[in-house]
């Protein structure tokens, strides 16, 4: 997983990362949590919305459709009730509710959680790279899983406990006499679907978190809190790449003043970065020359990142 402020590079770290681990042989997903993604942009593929979709072999990128995932979640609702309560027709007040609920901020993020989860558990890779959206969001995403474990947790001992809830159910449940154990049943399919993917987020033999830095104080401010807060959520952080160095020896040639301020303040902060995160910084990255898009820059930044190969 790549994750930090946005626009540090996050998503040319994860193409980038992807095609080298493609080109040593192995068979990888990248894909965007991202509901304004750029992998179509940086790959100069549309594939947002269309599944993995091959860019060279053994390399798949995928764009998470959000809104359309949210929308199956709606139906896979009403399916459930209909099911469980023999329904022939969702009440209105209830399709209201279910409406309603599809604008709440946290759906969109609760879908593509669920998206990952179903992404991961179905495997046939070798490497999954993450592509998270900017840190405030990331550190939501990441800690749904604990919250929604406690929270099913709690449901669900309730639900075993208190057998009254079996009277609300029979007022709306009408001419079928629901499954008891129906409602008890799905919680803890969540559950187990989520201690999946916690597991899977959390296992420090499985997954690697990279922070993107740049040497700018605000940016490096920030992504220390994050630290701090990742490990609340025992997120193994594996290091950090600094993005975007200017060459230091463009200070020695006939540059403009402001070129060479930008040069001593970079100066300053890649010794703040080296202060800060220590032996934790895992490489640093150039500026390149124009953007990294298409597949030559991404093998240029992959070469950047990980030597020749």
């Amino acid at each position: 997983m790549f994750g930090g402020k946005g626009g540090l590079g996050k998503t040319t770290f994860s193409a980038a990362a992807a095609y080298y681990l493609a080109k040593m042989g192995k068979r990888v997903l990248v894909f965007s949590v991202d509901p304004q993604a750029s992998l179509t942009d940086i790959f100069k593929r549309d594939i947002f919305g269309k599944g993995p979709t091959e860019i060279i072999p053994n390399l798949y990128a995928q764009e998470i459709d959000a809104d359309r995932r949210v929308k199956e979640y709606q139906q896979e609702v009403r399916k459930k009730i209909l099911d469980m309560y023999g329904m022939d027709k969702i009440p209105e007040e209830i399709e209201s509710y279910i409406q309603a609920a599809a604008a709440e901020p946290a759906m969109e993020e609760s879908a593509i959680f669920d998206e990952v989860v179903d992404i991961v558990v179905k495997g046939g890779y070798d490497y999954y790279i993450y592509d998270l959206v900017p840190l405030g969001h990331a550190l939501y995403y990441l800690s749904m899983a604990s919250v929604y474990d406690a929270w099913i947790d709690k449901i669900t001992g309730l639900r075993t406990q208190m057998r009254e809830y079996d009277q609300v159910a029979a007022v709306i449940r009408r001419e079928k006499e629901m499954d008891e154990d129906a409602i008890l049943n799905e919680l803890l399919y969540i559950k187990d679907r989520i201690n999946k993917s916690s597991s899977i987020l959390t296992d420090k033999q499985k997954t690697a978190f990279f922070f993107v830095v740049t040497a700018e104080q605000m940016v490096i401010q920030d992504t220390v809190k994050a630290g701090e807060l990742f490990a609340k959520f025992d997120v193994p952080l594996s290091g950090y790449i600094i993005n975007r160095v200017l060459p230091a020896n463009l200070k020695s040639q006939n540059i403009p003043e402001y070129l060479k301020n930008r040069l001593e303040m970079q100066e300053h902060y890649l010794k703040v970065i080296d202060t800060t995160f220590r032996n934790q910084i895992l490489a640093s990255v150039p500026e390149m020359e124009r953007d990294v898009t298409g597949l030559p820059m991404i093998e240029k930044m992959a070469k950047a990142m990980f030597g020749d190969f």
